[in-house]
């Protein structure tokens, strides 16, 4: 018997929608380098169970001729696991930059959208019998933390695999709203949330008319800031969009990195975004152009203990931070109180009802919301421990999460005793993505020698 139907969630929906401009193509990538390459038989097993733990992995996305409900996910009825894994060898005497260019054109392209929307692909023949994983999924299918708990979800704990319980039932491990009766529908559904959070907010004045007439109105102007349009770059430099894509990676030790941000008194996140605006600062004024602050856009994670794997469970919070603060301690503790203050809008916890909303405007309103915004920061949080595949242990991990319509997307995902640090750029915004990166890493430095005895090979450019 097929699962329920299941509609894509209002952050689903905006990814899945977002992608009528092409800019903003919706493509998650990410590059495992491997200590050599998983066995072939192991890891179609791998997959296969792997798949049956998250059968999202087995589904399609359906779009209605007519438009009344959203796309929802059905069970593939013709799901081939082979069509979705892929194995390659680099040539040789190549290495990291073509595993580089493999996964920049991964990033381009468009899935076919009548099959589930993921690939897997290995890469043999790099240097020293080492291999990759390259992985791609669509954003509608999941966020970075989600994306980090479907990887746990199907690799191995050690080399020669983990037991594990299989799935009980082809059943989502994603969120959505299952198909009501046929006078039902999700529209409605949404107004009808919306409508019970204005009957709250009306009993809530009945009793506090001038405290309500506060909090609306606070409320009102945070929603503002957190969907109002941007109609210009901050950069003078980064103006220009395309679909065309080019990648850089870092390593950071992550030791370094928290032992600077707690010299400073702020958290690791913030220690990178001041890495990521003193590097952007340097490549602005390597270009004659130097700023004085940058808008960036921060997914702010809005997951809890509880929620189903997968799903997109984050907002979008855009606001601009300096690029003229040169001293790294003094530019982390106000990251983090800009970044705090983010955190706690009003607004923020409004965020479904908000997406469900710009999802009734037509896409040219997220448009104007995004394709201004000069870069992207994520922080997503790894394995501690050492992951396997089929065999083949994972050295580093590095994402490359989509610009959404920015310059450039920088995002950091830590993995044991490093941070492994994915640069997505738009090549006609960075037409120079190694000294952009080359500016990265010399900000990852600066923030880096805040850690009294730092050893000089805590940053690592890999391009």
């Amino acid at each position: 018997m097929d699962a329920p139907r299941r509609y894509l969630t209002q952050t689903d929906l905006m990814s899945w929608r977002m992608e009528t401009d092409p800019v903003l193509r919706s493509t998650i990538v990410a590059v495992a380098l491997l200590d050599r390459l998983p066995d072939p038989d192991r890891f179609v097993a791998m997959m296969e169970r792997g798949t049956r733990r998250v059968p999202l992995f087995r589904r399609r996305v359906v779009t209605p001729r007519f438009g009344t409900t959203p796309p929802y996910w059905v069970n593939d009825p013709d799901f081939d696991l082979s069509w979705h894994l892929r194995s390659l060898n680099v040539t040789d005497g190549q290495g990291w930059r073509e595993v580089l260019d493999f996964a920049r054109t991964a990033t381009m392209g468009a899935f076919d959208k009548d099959r589930p929307l993921w690939e897997f692909t290995t890469l043999g023949g790099l240097p020293g019998g080492r291999a990759a994983l390259v992985t791609k999924v669509h954003h509608s299918l999941t966020d970075g933390v989600g994306g980090m708990q479907i990887m746990r979800e199907i690799v191995a704990l050690t080399r020669d695999g983990d037991l594990r319980e299989e799935a009980q039932a082809d059943e989502p491990q994603q969120g959505g709203l299952p198909v009501a009766a046929p006078r039902a529908g999700y529209w409605p559904g949404h107004l009808a949330a919306a409508g019970r959070t204005a009957v709250r907010a009306s009993t809530a004045a009945a009793r506090d008319p001038v405290g309500a007439a506060r909090r609306t109105a606070t409320t009102l102007a945070s929603t503002l800031r957190l969907t109002g349009p941007v109609f210009t770059t901050l950069s003078p430099v980064m103006t220009d969009r395309s679909t065309v894509r080019r990648l850089a990676t870092l390593d950071v030790d992550v030791r370094a990195l928290g032992a600077a941000a707690e010299a400073a008194g702020g958290s690791i996140n913030d220690a990178f975004l001041a890495a990521v605006l003193l590097g952007s600062g340097r490549y602005h004024r390597h270009h004659g152009a130097p700023v004085d602050r940058l808008r960036v856009t921060l997914p702010i994670n809005l997951r809890a203990e509880g929620d189903a794997v997968g799903g997109n469970r984050i907002t979008l919070a855009r606001f601009p931070l300096p690029t003229d603060v040169t001293d790294p301690a003094e530019l982390i503790r106000h990251i983090h109180t800009v970044v705090d203050t983010w955190r706690h809008e009003p607004a923020v916890a409004l965020s479904p009802v908000i997406a469900g909303t710009l999802n009734l405007l037509p896409v040219a309103v997220l448009v104007g919301m995004l394709e201004h915004v000069d870069l992207v920061a994520s922080n997503v949080t790894g394995s501690p421990v050492p992951l396997f595949v089929a065999g083949a242990e994972l050295l580093g991990h590095y994402a490359f999460s989509p610009t959404l319509g920015s310059a450039f997307n920088v995002t950091l995902m830590s993995y044991r005793s490093r941070c492994c640090v994915g640069v997505n750029a738009d090549a006609a915004a960075v037409p120079d993505v190694e000294v952009l990166a080359g500016a990265l890493a010399d900000g990852f430095r600066d923030v880096v020698a805040l850690c009294p005895g730092s050893a000089e090979d805590s940053v690592a450019l890999r391009i």
